[in-house]
């Protein structure tokens, strides 16, 4: 199980002031895990609040050939979707 565990983590080394090492040591302690899930956590949570916004897969994917597509799509679309 340590293989599998190895292959999906990176070591990294955290320096932290006493003060927070010991507040760390007993969140852990209470909610039962090592020290080392309660950082991982934290990393995640603080790389997902602050990374930038995506764009959907899908944007551009597809090609159409037409440099006006956008300032002409009412012309282009028509009726379609309109109920008749």
């Amino acid at each position: 199980m340590a293989d599998i565990y190895a292959s999906h983590v990176k070591r990294t080394t955290v320096y932290l002031d006493e003060t927070s090492y010991q507040r760390l040591k007993g969140l852990a302690r209470r909610k039962g895990c090592a020290p080392a899930m309660l950082v991982r956590e934290a990393v995640s949570e603080y790389a997902a609040r602050h990374a930038p916004p995506h764009a959907p897969k899908s944007l551009g994917a597809f090609k159409s050939g037409r440099k006006d597509l956008s300032a002409r799509a009412e012309d282009l679309l028509g009726d379609f979707g309109r109920s008749r």
